[in-house]
């Protein structure tokens, strides 16, 4: 057991690998926050959580000036009664108030790890592996119960937390905020770490001080988004990518979000995460029950470094499921950018054919498969085969690609609908809508209500006969637009609010039952490239598009972002043509191989239009990436140079055994005069000794740590370099 509970002193002592989490039922049932950090053998709470009288800080008891929720540290807070602070819920009442008071009532502490109902979230495959606390706080006037969950991994300075609220009480309450998470800290002296940005330039690093007020991030979206991530860190004074103190936040949902940060006027902050409040309620009859997303909070001692190993890990083996978890993922080609909506099933066999030549694995046929889709104004829902395009049907084409001896991939939209469809003229309140209000597009296409049952029966129908029609073994599953008018037919005025949140507990059931369905089937999601990065969809589907901009230069920092919270092996990165079609940029076949072998490796173009020199370089490529694969998907990662900090970048991998090293160097710009440049490497035995596989040069491991690795003088700009290194 990992959690320890003093009757005693009222302390919980939660330790995840090397960390400790604290809390104490301090007076009058109310809990605190004591202590989160490196772990420590045990707490006295009375030294870390002081109370002392406060100007303009209100007292619940009067005989107790020096007591005042607003400046307890509180691990659930309420707004209203002595608390000025960002609350982590409200409720309204039936009389229309919304003040609440819980206090303290029960735990239970339990080996393992429960599933969350109708949520993704990470688990335990054995009790051994982690221990689970769970403390019923109630506001005996009214009937409502918090029931907040804390699940310590042993292996990983990992806890899991959400929050299940519960109505006992005989009348209606409305949830309108309810948080996953909320750390009260008794500083400020932190920088916020944040990864935002746009479509085709996802996940950037932010980084800014935090200073007196809230800072936040959010989306209300309908989705995780392309320009916010539903993760936060916060970095102590001094941290950096290897040393110090972080407090990595990572919210397991796919929907509106809010991660915020306030500093108070005593200089503490609260850092609070969860589902957006925005436009957010819920109704909770007698009896009914409501489950917030599941937020994993990450300590690490080692800076970044130290929190995104523990993410990969945690978030690769057990948040990830399936048969492809753990099962290196194939070499594709796709055909989108080689033909957009212009082929046919013999440029489809000729593409596929190129690819054999080169050893790809995997082909996968893109959109405009379906209904009359010859552009994206039309046919989203109808999911039946074009057979202008495709006379034979679908599985004549999977039939002529499997007997080339590669797999057969398909791209699917489920989640979206065209006016131009027979679903639509069938069921025209099937999409999301505001009665008498416009239904605006994106793509040229409007958003299904998951949120109804009949309609997610219809996707799950739908492309279940799909998949069963052909020898289909992957799937690429997009999401083209955010949502908007966001209203369902099928709820009454006062559940409206709901909709959103409905609409992801839809598409999370539909996912379990598909994937469940088609266990051999490995899906990949994807939303305009990377607008759905999110640990949420990364239980369902172990791997994601990690950008529409496939540009290699962009993508050094697009995947350099990625990293700091997903594993490598949930990253799809494939070559494309040049000039680029995103950014027009030209870079070379080497270097666009080199950052894409980075990720799931993959190809994005006609491979029928190379040159006999490109032909045989690919070749290559996919010959290299093979050999590299296992513990470049499941090795350990570090960051060597940021691209946000200079024009070059690199990062490296060491396998799981310690046996293989590949280092990754990419020089963006060339400079006049550039010094002659060394590469630390990181993460080697220092004692152990590394050859060079390219030229059998013989190095110590302490010898590429501290004196690094000499790099070639660059000879122009976008020239990118790989080492690979064995143990002997």
């Amino acid at each position: 057991m990992s959690i320890y509970f003093d009757a005693e002193q009222r302390v919980f002592h939660l330790q995840a690998g090397h960390t400790s989490y604290v809390l104490h039922i301090f007076e009058a049932g109310y809990l605190a926050h004591a202590y989160w950090g490196k772990t420590v053998r045990s707490i006295q709470p009375e030294r870390l959580i002081r109370t002392e009288e406060r100007a303009f800080s209100p007292n619940p008891d009067p005989a107790n000036r020096r007591f005042s929720l607003d400046t307890l540290p509180q691990e659930y807070p309420a707004y209203g009664n002595t608390d000025y602070r960002q609350p982590a819920y409200q409720v309204q009442l039936d009389n229309g108030s919304t003040i609440t008071d819980l206090r303290y009532v029960s735990h239970t502490i339990t080996p393992g790890k429960p599933a969350l109902t109708g949520l993704p979230a990470t688990y335990a495959e054995s009790e051994q592996e982690a221990t689970t606390l769970e403390i019923t706080l109630e506001d005996k006037l009214i009937g409502l119960q918090a029931i907040l969950s804390y699940t310590a991994f042993e292996r990983q300075d990992a806890i899991a937390r959400s929050v299940r609220f519960i109505n006992t009480g005989t009348a209606p309450l409305k949830l309108l905020r309810a948080l996953s998470v909320n750390v009260d800290f008794n500083h400020d002296q932190f920088e916020l770490l944040h990864l935002s940005g746009a479509w085709a330039r996802e996940r950037y690093v932010e980084k800014r001080k935090l200073a007196p007020g809230t800072q936040s991030i959010e989306s209300r979206r309908g989705a995780s988004s392309h320009q916010q991530n539903p993760f936060v860190a916060l970095l102590e004074r001094g941290a950096t990518e290897d040393y110090g103190n972080v407090y990595g936040f990572s919210l397991v949902y796919s929907g509106n979000f809010l991660a915020s940060v306030e500093v108070d006027q005593m200089h503490t902050s609260r850092l609070s995460m969860g589902i957006n409040p925005f436009d957010f309620s819920w109704l909770l009859g007698p009896g009914e029950q409501f489950q917030t997303p599941e937020a994993v909070m990450v300590f690490s001692s080692q800076g970044l470094t130290g929190m995104s190993q523990t993410y990969h890990e945690l978030y690769r083996t057990r948040l990830c499921r399936g048969e492809f978890r753990d099962k290196p993922r194939p070499v594709l080609i796709n055909n989108w950018e080689a033909t957009y909506f212009n082929f046919t099933a013999d440029k489809i066999e000729q593409i596929a054919q190129a690819g054999r030549e080169l050893g790809i694995e995997l082909f996968v046929l893109d959109d405009g498969w379906f209904g009359k889709r010859n552009d994206d104004t039309t046919s989203l829902g109808d999911w039946f085969v074009d057979k202008n395009k495709l006379p034979a049907g679908l599985e004549d084409l999977a039939q002529r690609v499997t007997k080339l001896g590669m797999q057969f991939g398909l791209w699917f939209e489920p989640e979206m609908i065209s006016r131009d469809s027979e679903l639509y003229r069938a069921h025209p309140d099937w999409c999301l809508h505001v009665p008498e209000r416009n239904r605006s597009e994106g793509r040229g296409q409007l958003t299904l209500d998951l949120s109804r049952p009949e309609v997610c029966d219809y996707i799950v129908d739908a492309v279940s006969k799909v998949l069963a029609s052909a020898p289909i073994s992957y799937v690429k599953w997009d999401m083209n637009r955010h949502m908007t008018e966001i209203g369902s037919a099928a709820l009454p005025p006062e559940r409206q609010r709901e909709t959103a949140h409905r609409y992801m507990l839809g598409l999370y059931s539909v996912m379990e039952r598909i994937t469940t369905a088609f266990p051999h089937v490995l899906f990949e999601s994807c939303s305009g490239g990377g607008g759905r990065f999110d640990p949420g969809i990364l239980h369902y589907m172990p791997q994601t598009w990690t950008s529409d901009n496939t540009d290699a230069v962009a993508r050094l920092k697009i995947q350099y972002g990625t990293s700091l919270v997903y594993p490598i092996s949930a990253m799809g990165a494939h070559i494309s043509a040049v000039p680029n079609h995103q950014l027009h940029r030209t870079t070379s076949l080497k270097m666009r191989g080199d950052v894409a072998m980075s990720g799931n490796f993959g190809y994005e173009l006609d491979l029928t239009t190379f040159t006999p020199e490109e032909h045989e370089l690919a070749k290559e490529q996919v010959a290299q990436y093979k050999e590299l694969r296992e513990f470049v998907q499941f090795g350990r990662f570090y960051r060597l140079l940021s691209p946000f900090e200079g024009p070059e970048a690199a990062w490296m991998f060491v396998s799981e055994d310690g046996q293989d090293v590949l280092a990754c160097y990419f020089n963006i710009l060339a400079e006049p005069h550039e010094p002659l440049k060394r590469l630390m490497l990181k993460g080697l035995d220092p004692n152990g000794t590394y050859r060079n596989t390219a030229t059998d040069e013989v190095y110590g491991g302490d010898e590429l740590m501290h004196a690094g690795l000499a790099l070639p003088r660059q000879h122009g700009d976008f020239e990118s370099h790989l080492y690979r290194f064995r143990k002997v």
